[in-house]
Order: C-alpha cells, then sequence, then structure tokens
C-alpha cells in the first residue's frame, strides 16, 4: 500500500507449513534485505544452501518475502512469484511496516455484523 491504497496485491503465496508457521503481525518491520540470499537453513538435495532470491527480511530468525514455489509451504517465510517478489524488493526499504494477517481473520473482523 502506498498512501493508502493498494499498488500490488493481492498475491499467490506461500507461508509456512505445520511446526513452522509465518508469524502473524500488523507492526513488522523490514530490518534487512538481500538480493542473492542463500539460506542457512534451508538445504538443497545436494547439501548446498537454498536461494532464497529478493529477500525482504521482517522477523528474526530469517523469515522473510522472497521468491519461491508459491504451491508449496515454507519453513516460515513468504514465497512469492518472482516478479513479486522483485517488486516487493524494490519497493519496500529497510524500517517499512509490514503485516502479515490470516486474509479470513481480516475479512471478518472488518465486516459489518448483520
Amino acid at each position: 500500500m502506498r498512501d493508502g491504497a493498494i499498488v500490488r496485491g493481492p498475491v499467490p503465496i506461500a507461508s509456512g507449513g505445520n511446526g513452522e508457521e509465518t508469524p502473524i503481525g500488523h507492526s513488522l518491520r523490514v530490518y534487512r534485505k538481500d538480493k542473492d540470499h542463500l539460506s542457512q537453513e534451508s538445504r538443497l538435495p545436494d547439501g548446498r544452501p537454498a536461494p532464497m532470491p529478493w529477500s525482504v527480511f521482517f522477523q528474526d530468525g530469517g523469515i522473510a518475502f522472497h521468491s519461491g514455489d508459491p504451491a508449496r509451504s515454507s519453513a516460515g517465510c513468504i514465497h512469492l512469484e518472482p516478479a513479486d517478489a522483485e517488486a516487493w524488493f524494490n519497493d519496500l526499504q529497510i524500517g517499512d511496516q509490514v503485516q502479515v494477517v490470516r486474509a479470513s481473520e481480516e475479512k471478518a473482523a472488518r465486516t459489518p455484523a448483520s
């Protein structure tokens, strides 16, 4: 969002799987960015660190928005399509506030009761 208007989204994502849920919050902050990040937690089948292109870190423990398969759950990060990850990397700056929410809960909270 910029000046109260949505500038990109909604976009397809994958979040953390069972036991590795993505942190939820309304006041998370971008604290680091790394265009060519290599994971120290996730490994490729050959043992090399898994690539996390266009990483925008917003939570301790290496949790980030990054390019990844939106059809496959992550180890706590938010997987985005490559074009979305690059756009968010280029737009978000250190210190920017980000929100990670459960869409169904947010919609229910913002819908007036009948």
